[in-house]
């Protein structure tokens, strides 16, 4: 006889129930509260961190948020003090210890003083200087939790309701202190808290600063710390390209918190403004300001630069939305046609189909994939018909451009057979041999075992191919291997 607990619908309606010894919350809750005070303490001897985390909780029950923020406030101070080289083997502590504080500001500080967790939190991110100088974060965790806490920033600003002057200040602070990208985006994240009062006096902060450069030393007390093709550099001079670059961004990003697109335009020199990215960044923002007019002004201003040559990807892109706003219909489709027959940019070609009639863009179509079909780089080509897909265009492609596949490229063509195999296994054979003729020829032993795996693919295929045409069928291919690489043992026995 069944049982009825084998059938789908008793399981669905009366699922399995876990196990006693699961390890989730209702079974550790069932252990009851002294048996895991005993087992917390237990499992925190030899871990500081649980201790530390531990100390924690019972500081926010006993003494609440203001506990916290003190224990917080010692934490943070050691670990700026602190000196010890971390190498990136030991960084993931030293990320949870300061993860642990962030977390424990949000939590237990901030519910009920917000203020005092602000500061507390700016205090964290301003240990990136610190922490950076001794530690290796080649793996960028610490750097994750810095960008936490900066996020975690804003909220605790408008909650705190700080007045607009220490606000200003804070932030004024932490933008000059940036040389480690901590505060990045600081202005806009707190655009919000300062409103136009605070941008306005951030602003002015910053202007009387880029009005008081750093003043250059005597010329026997300037630092040499490189030479470059022009001669020594001076240290003095890095302060002050980084002093100008600080004020430049400063004041550009308070333009664009400000929705200020003349602000932002005076940031840049006239000259500057011929520089194609440049001229996308205003023209972009007079355009989302309704001056459509003068945002082709300005792209155009850096026309010239373009066509020099280069990877303009924003002006192309900004260039192509101007000319729609404007009405220019014809000629931004012309514009994304050309970048997409130039680079093979599907983006373009499908946003260009898309803008077309009904019908019309089954011939434009044909007509992009007879343009990529006979695009000069072979392996681009590839690329682009795959992922568009046209597996019938690829396939035809690679039997009539044979000769130009290059086996190197493994990258493009692994997934380009991958593709063709199903439908089209003579196409798919041609770019399997182009990987195995490579790694023989040119002895690249670490691709042996790809290319015994593409071997045994191949044979697999040519059981599906009537006719190799003008190409060896698989027993001749596999003979010509053997004559010239018979002795390459590593493939052979891979």
């Amino acid at each position: 006889m069944a049982n009825p607990l084998d059938d789908p619908a008793t399981t669905a309606k009366y699922p399995a129930m876990p196990s006693p010894k699961t390890l989730n919350l209702a079974n550790l809750e069932a252990l009851g509260a002294a048996r895991l005070a005993a087992l917390l303490l237990e499992l925190a001897q030899g871990d500081a961190l649980a201790k530390r985390r531990l100390r924690m909780e019972l500081a926010s029950a006993s003494g609440g948020g203001e506990d916290v923020a003190q224990q917080v406030h010692k934490r943070l101070v050691a670990i700026g003090k602190a000196k010890a080289f971390v190498d990136w083997h030991k960084i993931k502590p030293l990320a949870h210890d300061i993860d642990m504080q962030r977390r424990a500001i949000v939590d237990h500080v901030a519910p009920t003083d917000p203020a005092r967790a602000f500061e507390l939190m700016a205090r964290l991110i301003a240990l990136a200087r610190p922490v950076y100088e001794r530690c290796d974060d080649s793996n960028g965790a610490i750097a994750a939790i810095f960008d936490s806490a900066l996020a975690d920033l804003a909220p605790l600003a408008t909650t705190a309701r700080l007045p607009v002057g220490t606000l200003v200040d804070r932030v004024f602070e932490g933008v000059c202190d940036n040389g480690y990208g901590q505060h990045d985006g600081l202005i806009a994240l707190m655009a919000p808290a300062l409103g136009d009062a605070g941008l306005g006096q951030l602003k002015a902060r910053f202007e009387a600063l880029g009005k008081t450069p750093p003043v250059r030393p005597p010329d026997k007390e300037r630092r040499v710390i490189g030479y470059g093709s022009g001669g020594p550099m001076y240290a003095d001079e890095l302060d002050a390209r980084s002093h100008a670059r600080t004020v430049h961004s400063a004041l550009t990003d308070i333009a664009d918190a400000l929705g200020d697109v003349d602000s932002f335009i005076a940031q840049h020199p006239a000259d500057a403004r011929r520089n194609p990215a440049i001229a996308a960044e205003i023209a972009e923002r007079l355009l989302a300001a309704g001056r459509g007019d003068e945002a082709m002004l300005a792209i155009e201003a850096a026309a010239a630069t373009r066509h020099k040559g280069g990877y303009w990807p924003d002006w192309d892109r900004v260039r192509i939305a101007v000319l729609e706003a404007l009405g220019r219909n014809e000629a931004a489709q012309d514009g994304r046609w050309d970048l997409f027959a130039a680079a093979l940019d599907e983006n373009y070609l499908r946003a260009y189909l898309k803008r077309l009639p009904d019908f019309d863009d089954i011939e434009a179509e044909a007509r992009a994939m007879a343009h990529v079909r006979a695009f000069p780089s072979f392996h681009h080509a590839l690329h682009f018909l795959v992922a568009w897909p046209n597996v019938e265009a690829a396939a035809a492609m690679v039997l009539a451009r044979a000769a130009e596949i290059d086996g190197n490229h493994y990258e493009v063509l692994t997934p380009a057979a991958d593709a063709l195999e199903q439908r089209h296994p003579l196409a798919a054979t041609l770019l399997l041999r182009a990987m195995i003729d490579f790694a023989l020829e040119k002895a690249r032993h670490k691709r042996y075992p790809h290319a015994a795996r593409h071997l045994l693919s191949c044979e697999s295929l040519a059981r599906r191919i009537d006719d190799f045409g003008a190409h060896p069928d698989h027993s001749s291919y596999l003979a010509t291997l053997k004559t010239h690489h018979g002795r390459k043992s590593g493939f052979w026995q891979a």
